[in-house]
């Protein structure tokens, strides 16, 4: 009979005709016959299964085998022998070089006959150590799958004992040298099926033997943390993960992280393949482990190591947001690498570029998960600006992109921040905020952040940047018993020859520390920097010169010589005064107090009051951005009469006012008119302020810094609770109160009072009002009569005959941003510019200084933008939009220079000859040691840094390049299906790209 089936079936009949001999050959094998008729087509039938070269005939093999297995069960037993199995297990079926592919098949088949047999347990026990040696010789993803399939149809052959928990670590070893050659996607959904059919063996045996769990997860470790130069383990071994009981997660991580036998880089290996199984389509459960470890890390200080895993993987995570199948998982850790890298913003600014094109990704592909998890990365994003503001060139492209996406509230950002921190000590990475290789583009330097000390180096860098006041302290002799100015000296000479990127200002900050200021708090910047002004100025008020160079200076009069000599370097750079009156409503006596400042503290007017609408200020007009003019009638608005003016002439309709003045954005190509400046207004019988000019690119409805320099100088009603005791009354009257400038500033500084106490919360609060900020702002500063009449002859200063004012041109040069809604949190930064008098060309020494042009002094000068460590250049109009990008983000405290004029003339030659005589400030011989030192030292530093860096990273696995995911969305139209990014098919390619 074998040799009619053998024939039969070699035939080359049709195959619906051999089906119907060969379906006779079977029905006869269903009747009695003899032990040597049923061996011969056994023999028969195995090697049609085994050698078949076709599918038809291993069908037919098989079926044959069922058959005598089932109605010969005793010779089929016989033939199934312990030593035929050896056999085709040690030396397979087949000619040599041709071996069957099919021998674990054959016998999975053929055990099902013989499992109630006498010789069933030593065919177990055959199986058991012969399927322990074939994982350990790392069979191929198929072989290994057939292994698993054969165990978990027959548990009996599944190794036991000490051989059970070798078998798991071995399997474990084969998955890890897993690889899908080929790339199509067939072949990768058999690819993926096999690496399950392997894993849920070992759950099997996880289930029923819980203590090989432990070893198996070493085995594990081992594999993924080697730092051997090898082909890196398989991402299929996150399959391996997901079946680890999720209860033992505490556990595991825990013996990880406190084992001291596995070295930073073994670990740092370890986690970076960790991550890279964020690609796995199957997974379960790998992004809990994931966070469990960085967790771990986190707990036992593993700083270095969690920097650099996450600054290499998180773009690569980020890609992963592409794909429907891994968009969970990847998410996950995302949030977790992200919401806990709070030291430093690097890890979210390497986002920045890719975040708008994925967000454009997931709003086409319009899914409930493409929504969901834009949703949730609008919240991180977010987190990210609230945490790391001061950004806003870099963020305005990233803001546009999610607008339409909801905004969590700050109670809901600080929840997560303050959840997922590494640490709650910050002082604990406080080694690991400098990370920046070289100095900045702009060639300038940062200030490192000591914990929350962001207030106190955006008024350091603005008042670097007050170019003169710098030349000062820099020109400061040794010995000059000043220790916080010479501290101040030496913290401007490293920010002007350091060669570090930024540099701690940790000496400048203990010896500047005001008593009431709790250590690791947000502080208020401007009452830090009354603060400085005012221990600077009494430090030096104390006897001490530091300006002996106007001393010599053969161009005084002794009168000048001594008005200046009595004055500190803060009164001569930030002290003006104001004249303040106060008329008793009753009869009529003024009394009048002048007083020194070095700032303006700026008030907003009530929400009820009408800025540009009000009787006691000009209306704003609509004018050219630097024709500004004054009012057609003028002589028509309300004031306060009791002011004493120089009358009018007769043939005045009008006396003419002064006001504050803002001068806009001049156009290129506009040309500059800076005489219009002397054409302002002046009303006699009126309050002096009044503000008109084009608002620089602000809304319609904000108010201006005019405004609120009007709201401050505008008189005041004093009554009810607030009556004034009169002297000449002897009694609590009804009175008028106003304030006016008598001597204006060198460098101007304003702030703008945002915060106010909220009776209903019991807080202080913060008022978000924009407010647009002029480049050019003209003060109107009260000056003797006899003097007004001299410079109204000589032509200068913008004067008006019969004013009591003239005009004081300031340039804006630096503006501190506060990013939050308390002044007991959130962020400061600033932008700054170095103003300074261009002197034309052959213009004569010995007169007064004057720009070579408004346009080229406001517009033509470059801006940068100081964030602790980092700075970059910026505009003018970043400045100007910051607030309207990010309503949080505020202009705080203002810094203007004033131009030369009359009023300042003196200064402003001094300044300049001493620029001229001295050139760039001289240090003296110990600081410029200390500074060339501290650069030898920092390139000694770099070369270290470099060097284990190079370590480190060459430690951290290789993987696919991340980019490739997000440029291959970028024009991709086409994808249907189920795993493409747009949650379509796609082509194999890109299916092979996410798994491997």
């Amino acid at each position: 009979m074998d040799k009619i089936l053998e024939a039969v079936v070699m035939s080359s009949y049709p195959n619906n005709v051999k089906q119907g001999l060969v379906r006779r050959v079977i029905e006869a094998a269903k009747q009695p016959m003899d032990s040597e008729q049923c061996w011969s087509m056994l023999e028969l039938s195995t090697k049609l299964y085994l050698t078949g070269d076709t599918k038809y005939k291993r069908e037919i093999g098989k079926e044959v085998l069922e058959v005598y297995g089932h109605y010969h069960p005793e010779e089929f037993e016989e033939f199934f022998n312990v030593r035929f199995l050896l056999s085709l297990l040690q030396e397979g079926y087949g000619p040599l070089g041709k071996r069957s592919h099919y021998v674990l098949d054959y016998i999975q088949l053929g055990l099902q006959f013989v499992l109630e047999s006498p010789s069933a347990n030593s065919i177990f026990s055959l199986l058991r150590i012969e399927v322990l040696r074939k994982v350990c010789e790392r069979p191929s993803p198929k072989q290994c799958a057939k292994i698993s399939k054969l165990l978990t149809q027959h548990p009996q052959c599944i190794p036991t004992g000490k051989h059970q928990l070798l078998f798991c670590q071995q399997l474990i070893r084969c998955i890890g040298q897993f690889q899908c050659v080929s790339e199509g996607e067939e072949e990768i959904m058999e690819f993926l099926e096999q690496v399950n059919k392997v894993s849920g063996l070992l759950q099997r045996i996880w289930r029923t033997q819980t203590s090989a769990i432990l070893p198996s997860l070493k085995e594990l470790f081992t594999i993924i943390s080697s730092t051997e130069e090898q082909e890196a383990p398989s991402n299929a071994l996150a399959s391996v993960v997901q079946f680890v009981p999720l209860e033992l997660m505490d556990g595991v991580i825990r013996n990880l992280t406190n084992d001291d036998s596995i070295t930073d880089v073994q670990m740092m290996m370890a986690i970076g393949r960790m991550i890279d199984w964020v690609s796995w389509p199957l997974g379960k459960n790998i992004d809990k482990w994931i966070i469990a470890l960085l967790k771990g890390l986190a707990a036992v200080k593993k700083f270095s190591i969690l920097i650099e895993v996450t600054l290499s993987k998180i773009e690569k995570v980020f890609s992963k947001l592409l794909y429907p199948i891994v968009r969970e998982g990847a998410l996950s850790v995302l949030q977790y690498m992200l919401l806990s890298f709070q030291h430093s913003h690097e890890a979210f600014h390497l986002l920045l570029p890719h975040i708008p094109r994925l967000v454009a990704s997931l709003k086409k592909e319009d899914s409930n998960s493409a929504t969901s998890s834009l949703e949730q990365l609008a919240e991180l994003i977010h987190c990210m600006f609230f945490r790391f503001s001061g950004f806003p060139d870099l963020y305005e492209p990233v803001l546009e992109a999610v607008k339409a996406l909801p905004v969590p509230n700050e109670d809901r950002i600080k929840h997560l921040l303050g959840q997922n921190a590494w640490t709650s000590q910050k002082n604990e990475l406080a080694c690991f905020y400098p990370r920046l290789a070289s100095k900045s583009e702009t060639g300038k330097i940062g200030l490192i952040n000591l914990g929350n000390t962001c207030y106190m180096n955006s008024i350091i860098q603005s008042l670097f940047m007050a170019s003169d006041f710098r030349h000062s302290v820099l020109n400061l002799t040794e010995g000059n018993s000043q220790p916080l100015m010479t501290k101040l000296q030496w913290l401007f000479a490293f920010l002007e020859h350091s060669q570090r990127p930024a540099i701690s200002p940790e000496s400048f900050l203990s010896a500047s520390w005001p008593p009431w200021f709790t250590p690791g708090a947000q502080q208020d910047c401007s009452e830090y920097l009354k603060y400085l002004l005012d221990r600077l100025h009494e430090e030096e008020k104390t006897g001490k010169r530091i300006y002996q160079k106007l001393k010599e200076s053969s161009l005084m009069s002794q009168a000048v010589e001594h008005h200046y000599l009595n004055k500190t370097l803060i009164e001569k750079m930030f002290g003006g005064k104001m004249m303040t009156k106060i008329r008793c409503l009753k009869c009529l006596n003024v009394s009048s107090r002048e007083e020194a400042f070095t700032d303006l503290s700026l008030a907003f007017p009530p929400s009820d009051r009408n800025m540009h609408g009000s009787t006691s200020v000009l209306p704003v007009e609509e004018i050219g951005p630097q024709l500004i003019g004054p009012p057609e009638n003028a002589g028509q608005l309300m004031g306060s009469p009791w002011i004493p003016r120089k009358a009018p002439m007769a043939s005045d309709h009008a006396a003419p006012s002064v006001s504050v003045e803002t001068l806009g954005f001049q156009e290129p190509g506009e040309e500059a008119n800076p005489t219009h400046g002397n054409d302002v207004g002046v009303d006699a019988a009126k309050d002096p302020l009044s503000t008109f000019g084009e608002q620089t690119c602000a809304p319609k409805d904000s108010r201006s810094v005019p405004d609120l320099i009007n709201y401050f100088l505008s008189p005041e009603r004093l009554t009810a609770e607030n009556k004034y005791h009169c002297e000449k009354c002897a009694s609590l009257q009804d009175a008028e109160k106003v304030a006016e400038l008598t001597e204006g500033p060198h460098y101007l500084i304003l702030t703008l009072l945002r915060f106010s106490f909220d009776p209903r919360t019991m807080k202080r609060k913060k008022i978000l009002d924009n407010v647009s900020i002029p480049v050019v702002l003209k003060l109107p500063i009260l000056v003797a009569p006899e003097e007004t009449e001299e410079v109204c002859r000589r032509g200068k200063d913008g004067a008006v005959p019969g004013s009591g004012f003239m005009t004081v041109v300031y340039d804006l040069c630096s503006v501190v941003v506060h990013s939050g809604i308390s002044s007991e949190s959130g962020h400061y930064y600033c932008y700054s510019r170095e103003c300074t008098d261009t002197i034309p060309p052959g213009q004569p020494r010995d007169g007064v200084p004057k720009p070579a042009s408004d346009k080229q002094l406001d517009f033509e000068i470059q801006w940068y933008l100081f964030n602790d460590t980092r700075v970059s250049f910026s505009s003018f109009e970043s400045v100007s939009n910051v607030t309207s990008f990010f309503p949080k983000d505020t202009a705080y405290v203002l810094f203007y220079r004033q131009r030369p004029g009359r009023q300042s003339c003196l200064l402003h030659k001094a300044l300049a000859e001493a620029g001229r005589l001295h050139g760039e400030p001289s240090l003296h011989k110990d600081l410029m040691e200390a500074i060339s030192k501290d650069n030898i030292l920092f390139l000694q530093e770099q070369e270290k840094e470099a060097r284990n860096r190079a370590a480190y990273i060459s430690a951290l696995p290789k993987s696919p390049l991340w980019w490739r995911d997000l440029d291959r969305d970028k024009d991709d139209d086409s994808s249907s299906g189920g795993c493409s990014p747009a949650a379509g098919g796609g082509g194999s390619g890109s299916f092979h790209g996410l798994v491997f």
